[in-house]
């Protein structure tokens, strides 16, 4: 997360499932990185309340986790993530990807 803010993004830390779709509603994030082993409540569940909420469906999600198969890919697609990365999680793929988002250099969250 160091690496997002040495890039010139505000970065929020949230530690289980609730308090991360409460901190994303009460401050509305470009980008949330979810780590699917959340306690409280998972990434995937995080993911589908963060896609049911009108006000936070433009949120680009990208999952965190340990399993980097198919079946794992396409059950976080599946679950509205936008996409997936595996830990540990690769500093210029990270890079890559909210660069591909084409965000200014001010509003990601990490959950």
């Amino acid at each position: 997360m160091m690496l997002l803010e040495l890039l010139g993004h505000t970065v929020g830390v949230a530690h289980d499932g609730p308090a991360a779709l409460e901190k994303a509603r009460a401050d509305v994030p470009d980008v949330m990185l979810v780590d699917i082993g959340l306690p409280g409540m998972d990434g995937y569940e995080v993911a589908r309340s963060i896609r049911a909420d009108p006000g936070l469906r433009e949120v680009f999600l990208i999952a965190l986790t340990g399993y980097g198969g198919d079946e794992d890919r396409q059950r976080a697609i599946a679950a509205g993530f936008d996409h997936h990365l595996v830990k540990p999680v690769d500093v210029n793929g990270l890079q890559s990807v909210v660069a591909r988002v084409g965000l200014p250099a001010k509003q990601t969250a990490a959950h």
